[in-house]
């Protein structure tokens, strides 16, 4: 198959992407002295603008690469990310968009240190904001190297790593020069490319089977080693408890990423934030439906056997190109390529953007500088984080290639579901919740996360851990979400009850509690 693979036609359609992006990235960004147009693109896009650009930063590449590479392997199971991921927007339409964007001003830390001690709930806030992004990074960058290794027909450690350096330095060049509004155009751009990618694709294969679903599904059975095993749970998660673990994990992290609760602060008033979810979750929901499409035709036209085999470039990451390739030759899977690139390349953009963002705003603004930070120095202090942000994420990227980045990315949320869902569930509707049980709850959740996922079948103890040949699997199940996410509400409850409220705790609560439900003072509070 490799040899149908044609480089040149590949490295064409990519360059011209990233030319058109870098481009557009720079006419947009002749405003980014101001900390506001840096960090919040201005407050100036509307509902629907940015529901776009949230689904271009929400389809990663686990949700086209990673997912159609787990139904196609493991069948049902693998779709289960698609339904996770979808459901949890619920989640976050309900409990969170809204008020977050009436209570913040930039980042998460902004609503978690309201009524509580800023310093304290800052640092945490921000450490847990770094970790998920790295998590999340890690997943990009090994679905970009195993990517650009397929299309170029390269195998071996070096040429992938290669391939994930570039894609770090275009990241960190998109970030210093656009900022979030730069960063927001390449999501909205990209999110029309993948839909509208990932339909004509689907159209093709629905259209080769006379438009007959199961039909697709037979062919799928027969195609796989599994046969209809493929149809049913449990191929990939034998373990209940493992495949609901995986579940609370999806289903709850996305009202806790960074990243995605970040472009709740670029638009101006918390309708729109509001606006900004229904219209993500309707674009989302129409992607999953193709990615559970063009999984079962991977199965079916791929086979699951070329994608598990170790000669394949990009492995289970690699299904929806080597589709394209089979159904439509070199020309569509370079163009479907080329739009899983700037997938990649979008939202490695905008978790660079939101961990430097975390780090200048909340940790040297508020903790080291104390509050008295000049707002031109904490973006330059962004920008530069951005540049470390995007070596530790390319090296990252080279241990972790190999990994199905669903997978990865389903590691990413249960850090987010157990060091910040809690804490900001807590601050926006409990009374009595104080600094303590915030402390107690991300410092145990994230702790308590990060420690389980090291000695998991994860990362050690199998064929497909991220370091097969050692043995330290100590805790059985792959996500540790059924138990870390339980925990960080335990020890919400617990630390609010052990410590003592603020000074202020009272009138706090009020003003906090006010504002979240209507946003009175919310928009002259932002900027400020």
């Amino acid at each position: 198959m490799s040899d149908e693979i044609n480089p040149v036609i590949n490295m064409v359609v990519f360059g011209i992407f990233v030319v058109a992006t870098l481009v557009i990235v720079f006419r947009v960004s002749k405003k980014n002295a101001t900390a506001t147009e840096f960090f919040a693109g201005g407050r100036s896009f509307s509902g629907p603008q940015n529901g776009v650009a949230i689904a271009g930063d929400y389809l990663s590449a686990a949700s086209f690469l990673g997912i159609c590479g787990a139904i196609a392997v493991a069948g049902y199971d693998g779709f289960l990310y698609s339904i996770g991921f979808l459901v949890a927007w619920l989640v976050a339409l309900l409990l969170v968009a809204e008020l977050l964007r009436n209570t913040g001003r930039f980042t998460m830390a902004d609503v978690l240190s309201f009524r509580l001690k800023q310093r304290p709930v800052r640092m945490a806030a921000a450490l847990a904001t770094l970790v998920v992004c790295f998590f999340y990074l890690v997943a990009q960058m090994a679905g970009a190297g195993g990517l650009v290794a397929l299309l170029l027909g390269l195998s071996g450690p070096v040429p992938t790593g290669i391939t994930v350096a570039i894609v770090g330095v275009v990241m960190i060049v998109y970030v210093i020069v656009g900022g979030m509004k730069g960063t927001t155009w390449v999501q909205i751009i990209k999110a029309v490319l993948l839909v509208a990618g990932a339909g004509i694709l689907t159209i093709v294969v629905l259209a080769m089977v006379g438009f007959d679903f199961g039909e697709l599904l037979q062919r799928a059975v027969d195609a796989s080693p599994q046969g209809e095993a493929i149809l049913a749970p449990g191929l990939q998660y034998p373990n209940p408890i493992d495949f609901l673990s995986l579940g609370l994990a999806l289903v709850l992290g996305t009202a806790g990423l960074p990243h995605v609760l970040m472009r709740f602060y670029t638009v101006p008033t918390g309708k729109e934030a509001r606006r900004s979810v229904v219209w993500a979750i309707w674009i989302i929901g129409v992607f999953y439906l193709f990615t559970l499409v063009l999984g079962y035709a991977a199965a079916a036209f791929v086979g699951p056997e070329v994608l598990t085999d170790p000669s394949t470039p990009g492995g289970q990451n690699a299904a929806a190109p080597l589709l394209a390739l089979e159904i439509g030759g070199p020309v569509l899977m370079a163009v479907i390529s080329a739009i899983a690139f700037a997938t990649i390349l979008a939202v490695v953009a905008g978790l660079a953007i939101t961990a430097a963002t975390s780090f200048a705003h909340d940790i040297y603004a508020s903790v080291i500088k104390k509050g008295q930070a000049d707002p031109k120095q904490e973006v330059k202090v962004a920008r530069r984080t951005v540049v470390v942000i995007g070596i530790i994420a390319i090296l990252g990227g080279i241990v972790a290639q190999g990994q199905n980045v669903a997978f990865l990315v389903a590691l990413a949320f249960a850090v987010a579901a157990s060091a910040n869902l809690p804490t900001i569930l807590y601050s926006l509707f409990w009374k009595r919740f104080n600094t303590t049980g915030a402390l107690w709850s991300m410092y145990g959740g994230l702790i308590s996360c990060i420690v389980l996922i090291v000695f998991s079948p994860a990362v050690s103890g199998g064929p497909k851990s991220m370091f097969p040949g050692a043995d330290f699997d100590l805790f059985p199940l792959s996500n540790p979400g059924i138990v870390s996410i339980p925990l960080a509400f335990v020890l919400g409850v617990i630390g609010t009850f052990v410590g003592k409220p603020e000074a202020d705790h009272d009138a706090k609560q009020a003003e906090m509690e006010v504002r979240s439900f209507t946003g009175a003072n919310a928009a002259k509070a932002s900027d400020h």
